[in-house]
């Protein structure tokens, strides 16, 4: 039987996605792509709910799944399922629903329905502590980089965010499971991890220990054939000298941090429960860049939350060149029914919200040509990811440390680099793709 799966939302679902192909593959699956004109008779669909967007999409895949084959069994996951289960399995072309911590289970629930012909809905209370979910990727991923999970889960509520009520408190997964995986994707040839989470700062809040995500960092230091650790996000509280103290003088990794900051007001902040101020989230980079040289420091920009006055934007805007940022996303402000903001009086109208968002991408645009002109003509170290055509010309591309994307022309000759760490000098930017061009030295 053949199988397809379509992923949406974070890398923490990215990472499960693979996980889960893995397991149908071990099943005796085939799998194909989702969007594959060869039919498969089983169709995953691995949701997000972070905003209204992504549940629509969720939907639309459930339906576009059960048009390429009426006949397939239709499974939907994740966090969306977690929040409209019921919705779901009874409006929706589903056979199956398997809710966020509930995954595992991918392989045996498709095996009784087959059996039973009868439709299934598993969905675990996540509102008290649960355990983590054990899963993992057994063999090397598609990419020459890997994703790997470490914690679940939120204890925030961000006045804002629906992730705490369909990921539930947070769970941490055993060091040693960690290391064992990583361990494993080293023999394949893996060089570089990227440590996922739905809130990495958090890891080994619930363990009782003195435990933190520097523990996990430096265990992971010690793999032999590892030479790139990144960590794919922070929060602000993590970020503190004893802290960076710990991960400073480990050389494997790589000096990119993305440390959400969300609004530069601080009535917004309040109004967010984010548990800061603009000023100490502005000390938090000094701090990093006390510790470490040159680091990337990238972030998140949700613009248009309830209230928000031209006065709170500006604010915003101001912050975004203080804190010297490489990249910032953006983010429209989206409702989630359940949260306190979304009840909140003075909704940002749609027009206004558009604006706003424009002006803070054109400000990210110009503050990573600013970052990438000041690394024109530096050597620097590229995992080589992709070969790919472009403009009648044939690129490897690859990153940074930093997390700057390099392209370096090549030939069909130079396709056996992809997975290896290079040495390459940036030559000149490519502004539309937030890239730099460059070559081998």
């Amino acid at each position: 039987m053949k199988a397809a799966i379509h992923n949406l939302g974070c890398k923490t679902n990215a990472y499960e996605a693979e996980a889960m192909e893995q397991a149908l593959k071990q099943a005796g699956y085939d799998i194909v792509g989702f969007n594959s004109d060869v039919p498969a008779d089983v169709y995953v669909i691995n949701t997000c709910s972070v905003t209204n967007i992504a549940d629509r999409k969720s939907r639309q895949m459930i339906h576009k799944a059960k048009a390429k084959n009426p006949d397939a069994v239709i499974v939907a996951v994740g966090c969306f399922v977690q929040s409209e289960h019921e919705e779901i399995i009874k409006n929706e072309p589903v056979d199956i629903c398997l809710g966020s911590n509930d995954k595992h289970l991918i392989t045996d629930s498709i095996s009784d329905f087959l059996a039973t012909g009868e439709k299934k809905c598993i969905v675990s209370d996540i509102s008290r502590n649960a355990d983590y979910e054990q899963l993992e990727l057994g063999h090397k991923p598609r990419h020459t980089r890997a994703f790997i999970k470490i914690q679940d889960g939120c204890n925030r509520f961000c006045s804002y965010c629906i992730i705490p009520y369909v990921r539930g408190r947070i769970r941490s997964r055993n060091i040693n499971d960690i290391v064992k995986e990583v361990t494993e994707l080293s023999k394949e040839g893996i060089k570089e991890i990227v440590l996922t989470g739905i809130n990495l700062s958090s890891y080994g809040d619930d363990l009782g220990e003195e435990t933190d995500l520097s523990d996990v960092v430096t265990a992971l230091d010690r793999t032999d054939g590892i030479e790139r650790i990144r960590i794919s996000s922070f929060e602000p509280q993590l970020i503190t000298r004893e802290f960076l103290e710990k991960i400073s003088n480990i050389k494997k990794l790589c000096p990119h941090f993305h440390l959400s900051m969300q609004s530069g007001s601080d009535t917004v902040l309040e109004r967010m429960r984010r548990g800061y101020t603009s000023g100490e989230y502005l000390e938090k980079c000094r701090l990093i860049r006390e510790f470490f040289d040159d680091p990337s420091i990238t972030t998140d920009i949700i613009t248009a939350f309830p209230g928000e006055t031209e006065e709170e934007f500006r604010e915003t805007y101001d912050i975004l060149e203080k804190a010297g940022f490489f990249d910032i996303h953006v983010f429209q402000f989206s409702p989630r029914k359940g949260t306190p903001a979304a009840s909140m009086k003075d909704q940002v109208d749609a027009r206004t919200a558009k604006l706003r968002s424009a002006l803070l991408i054109s400000k990210g645009e110009e503050l990573t040509v600013k970052a990438l002109e000041a690394v024109t003509g530096k050597t620097v170290s590229i995992l080589a990811e992709e070969y790919v055509s472009k403009d009648g010309k044939y690129y490897l591309t690859g990153h940074t440390p930093y997390y700057v994307k390099v392209f370096v022309e090549t030939d069909d000759t130079d396709k056996y680099l992809q997975g290896e760490i290079l040495s390459v000098r940036m030559t000149e930017i490519m502004e539309k793709e937030k890239a730099m061009k460059g070559i081998i030295c």
